[in-house]
């Protein structure tokens, strides 16, 4: 299942430079206990408001309105 995860974090990862700040870099994949995959990308700003990639796969899960 590990293995499983990886592949599904690096199929969403599309680095992209914006301005001086570099944009899904980073991948995480989570797996609830119902076997659903959820895959998130970090956002870097200079804002201070970008989060980083296991929040924004978490948010694909609230999103989706999976249970954890």
């Amino acid at each position: 299942m590990n293995d499983e995860l990886i592949d599904a974090a690096v199929a969403v990862l599309n680095p992209q430079w914006v301005g001086d700040r570099l944009f899904g870099d980073v991948a995480a994949a989570l797996v609830t206990d119902a076997g659903n995959v959820y895959v998130g990308v970090c956002i870097d700003t200079a804002s201070g408001t970008g989060f980083c990639a296991e929040h924004a796969a978490i948010a694909a899960m609230v999103t989706a309105r999976s249970a954890a």
